[in-house]
């Protein structure tokens, strides 16, 4: 079957995935409420119970979706038992799907169990081995072309080696958790997943007229449905939201997009797309490194009075903090970065910052605002950021390679 109507089906399985998950979600939510997962909505007055999890739901359908799938790119050659059968693109599909079935257990796991964060890091790095085995098998390539002022220096090119897997074992983890730390109001982890999607499908047929078109093809494969499912998630996850996505989702979303970055040749393109993330874990870094006090909850604070979210904060006693996160605090508000307020109180003088996060930076310059309004100011930030990714792989790129 040829790449159009292969996509012609796999876009009517997307639908299919649309509607099933739109069907399942109010389905599942009393079973859910149940059986204990289910959150309150920290930002909003009301004490409804919201039932958390529903990215399993999405995740599910997008399995069965793509499991339904897997026989249409092979359909000429199923009659046929010869050398020419494509092997090594049913492994890559078989195999991404292993990875990303993966992650929908471990985001599972996480909202049940509430694993520790090295649990967090560890097991998707576990998740990615069959992935770089895979490459490894069909493609081993690990040279990298350097850009042309280095060029005098290092070369026309370098062979990375092991380190080049190290780098696509790190970008796992990255993706995999950098959705899960740009969260906390209705609709915006389903959001950002969803431009990117789309990001990524517009640069994927943008690049089908090239030589590694099948690659594209590939990411094209696994996008669509994954946009078809999280549209169906963004229903009932908008303001206000009906459901919560849970950090199965999150999870389920970044192996996704490190699957079709790394099996698809564009995971150093993938990451121009990710700036958002990329500036929310830089920022988050002190917080998540435990330089400073990190909350358990460092989403906005809502002020039921003007029906607003405003931002939220963290303080610690001066004696007890310790010097590199001085430094990090000082650095921070000499870029403006964070409002910072010191004082002295009943046990001495104290710091009092709001958290690290792009959502509190957000809220930091514009004021309080409304929580649907602050979603549409970031997934307006992840908009412009996908706008400068095309400007940079298209345009700036050839400042740096032929």
């Amino acid at each position: 079957m040829d790449l159009f109507w292969s996509l012609v089906v796999n876009c009517f399985l997307s639908l299919c995935g649309y509607l099933l998950t739109v069907r399942l979600i109010p389905t599942f939510k009393p079973m859910l409420i149940k059986a204990n997962l289910y959150g309150l909505d920290l930002c909003k007055t009301s004490k409804d119970k919201i039932p958390e999890s529903a990215g399993v739901i999405c995740g599910c359908v997008f399995l069965v979706v793509i499991f339904f799938f897997i026989p249409v790119p092979f359909t000429q050659f199923l009659t046929r038992h010869g050398s020419d059968f494509p092997h090594y693109e049913l492994v890559e599909l078989i195999t991404a799907l292993l990875s990303i079935c993966c992650m929908v257990l471990l985001g599972f796991a996480d909202d049940v169990l509430d694993l520790r964060w090295r649990h967090k890091l560890l097991l998707p790095t576990v998740a990615t081995l069959p992935l770089l085995m895979v490459y490894y098998v069909n493609y081993d390539l690990t040279t990298v072309i350097v850009p042309k002022p280095l060029r005098p220096l290092i070369g026309y090119d370098i062979d990375l080696g092991c380190l080049y897997y190290v780098y696509m074992g790190m970008t796992v983890v990255f993706c995999t958790n950098a959705i899960n730390i740009l969260a906390g109001i209705n609709g915006l982890e389903v959001g950002q997943a969803l431009i990117l999607a789309v990001s990524l499908v517009v640069f994927n047929f943008i690049e089908l007229s090239g030589d590694c078109w099948k690659a594209h093809r590939f990411s094209l494969f696994f996008m669509i449905p994954f946009i078809g499912v999280c549209l169906a998630l963004l229903r009932y996850n908008w303001y206000p939201a009906r459901a919560f996505v849970g950090d199965t989702f999150c999870y389920f979303a970044g192996m996704t997009f490190a699957v079709v970055g790394i099996l698809g040749h564009f995971s150093k393109t993938m990451m121009l797309f990710f700036l958002p993330q990329i500036f929310n874990f830089v920022y988050s870094a002190p917080q998540i490194f435990l330089l400073v006090p990190c909350p358990r909850h460092r989403i906005p604070v809502f002020n039921s009075k003007i029906d607003k979210l405003e931002t939220s904060v963290w303080s610690c006693k001066k004696k007890d903090s310790n010097l590199l996160g001085r430094i990090v605090v000082k650095l921070f508000h000499v870029l403006r970065l964070i409002r910072m307020k010191e004082g002295v109180g009943e046990d001495g003088e104290y710091i009092e910052c709001n958290n690290f996060t792009l959502i509190n930076l957000v809220l930091k310059f514009r004021g309080p605002l409304h929580e649907k309004t602050l979603t549409l100011h970031l997934l307006g930030i992840q908009v412009v950021s996908s706008a400068l990714a095309f400007l940079i792989r298209y345009q700036l790129v050839k400042l740096f390679y032929d």
